[in-house]
């Protein structure tokens, strides 16, 4: 199937496509279009026509319009679910495709009902001056591969509910699921609010180049954001940007290693562990450490992985071939430089990027799987003997976007969990994110938040009236 670009309320075809595949059978899926400068400058036009009127629709109306799209999500759910899965590679169940799509419709509708209403900043004999919110422009918008659905809804619905318009670019690797999302839902709004075009890397620089738009909302690595940084400064764009993360986990002697295995698991493998906010180093101390590795290997045997399209599956697999050639060295390498490896760490080729499931123990810091972001399933477990060491090593990390704790004393894990340099920090779990709660990175992981009124007022100007 041939896909379109979505301009100004319309299907607009290209002359140049992209072939896109299954990363699961190397099976061609579909062809995508390669967006010109004059296609992206025509989207950027259209959203700059609409923002004179968007921008001053109600705020009643800007709610409606943002619970109907949730709930034209919901209505093609199974769909979108079913190409995501063959697209991405993560399967339908488990915290799959149907999961995402979930995760779309609550973060849409949870986000309608947000408000910012007019802030008293003084009312007094001396003056009453009053703090309103406006509406920024134009928002460009880049999506990556790993949550491209749920990642465009948390992009796109916070501009539409604060009367910005959007351009949207959806990643090279994964643009089909966002191109149907988008034409999908860019129909129930007015011509020019919403648009989606694709292409390669290059039309994500002509973006944060470009002179009319007004923000740029970027999730992605480290070094794309830091391009972005440098590429937007020209124009003085606004910008909330969601980087790379190397989190890291500190296991408390105090635990039952059974009682914590499955949580450990998720917060580590969760898509695979293509997620930023994934565990990516596990610190455990060495009165637990043998159990802790028993535990997480017994409970990682049977998780149950390969194609997504197949209702039994729990793990696809890895959705590029160049982030599976970087897991594969990053294993490989810690392996020959003395790494036991408890499970995994041997595909067995074939069809599909299918990495086993990975846990390495013995593993140092030093080793490019500890210091390096492997974004993929294989998880470093790291032995400790004081807390304090923990702790350094864990904050040893140019990145900072999030980091648990796991013990049974929930006030001590608290205070050492304060004391970790990351956005967010989970006690006994980790990566679980919610609509109502600011999530951002510090360090090289970011700038901005998202989510939240924290993260609704990242798509607004302010300006003070004074009377």
């Amino acid at each position: 199937m041939t896909y379109n670009l979505y301009i100004d309320g319309q299907s607009v075809p290209t002359t140049n496509h992209m072939d896109i595949f299954n990363p699961a059978t190397g099976e061609l899926l579909g062809k995508c279009p390669v967006a010109t400068k004059e296609q992206l400058d025509m989207a950027v036009a259209a959203a700059a026509r609409a923002f004179k009127t968007w921008s001053m629709t109600s705020n009643e109306e800007r709610k409606a319009a943002c619970h109907n799209i949730g709930k034209i999500l919901e209505d093609n759910a199974d769909e979108l679910a079913k190409l995501l899965t063959q697209e991405q590679g993560k399967p339908l169940n488990g915290l799959g495709s149907r999961f995402e799509l979930g995760g779309c419709q609550g973060w849409t509708h949870y986000t309608a009902d947000l408000e910012l209403p007019v802030e008293i900043a003084q009312d007094n004999e001396e003056g009453h001056v009053e703090l309103h919110r406006k509406p920024i422009g134009v928002v460009g918008s880049i999506t990556p591969w790993n949550w491209p659905l749920m990642i465009a809804v948390w992009h796109v619905i916070p501009a539409i509910r604060t009367g910005n318009t959007i351009v949207i670019k959806p990643s090279p690797y994964t643009p089909l699921s966002t191109l149907r999302m988008i034409e999908l839902i860019a129909a129930s709004l007015p011509k020019g609010v919403l648009n989606v075009v694709s292409g390669h890397d290059e039309l994500g620089k002509m973006m944060s180049e470009h002179k009319d738009i007004q923000k740029i909302v970027f999730t992605g690595s480290c070094a794309t954001g830091e391009k972005i940084m440098a590429s937007a400064a020209p124009t003085l764009k606004r910008l909330v940007l969601e980087l790379g993360g190397n989190d890291a986990g500190i296991v408390l002697p105090d635990v039952d290693p059974k009682a914590i295995a499955e949580g450990l698991f998720w917060g580590a493998f969760i898509n695979g562990g293509q997620t930023c906010s994934a565990l990516k180093r596990l610190y455990v101390h060495a009165d637990v450490y043998e159990d802790v590795c028993a535990a997480l290997t017994e409970y990682v045997k049977n998780i149950p992985v390969g194609n997504g399209l197949d209702e039994n599956i729990i793990m696809g697999p890895i959705q590029n071939e160049m982030q599976y050639n970087k897991v594969k060295g990053l294993v490989d390498d810690a392996v020959a430089n003395g790494a036991r490896v408890l499970l995994g760490a041997n595909p067995k080729g074939g069809k599909g990027y299918f990495y086993p499931l990975t846990l390495l123990a013995d593993v140092t810091d030093g080793m490019r799987i500890v210091d390096e972001e492997q974004f993929g399933p294989a998880l470093p477990i790291i032995k400790y003997h004081d807390v304090e060491d923990a702790l350094a090593r864990a904050n040893n990390s140019d990145n900072g976007l999030g980091g648990s704790v796991w013990s049974r004393d929930i006030e001590k894990a608290k205070a050492l969990a304060s004391r970790l340099e990351c956005g967010s920090a989970w006690i006994n779990k980790h990566g679980m994110i919610q609509p109502n709660v600011p999530f951002g990175g510090i360090k090289r992981s970011g700038i901005g938040v998202e989510f939240g009124v924290d993260g609704l007022k990242e798509y607004t100007t302010i300006q003070a009236v004074f009377s």
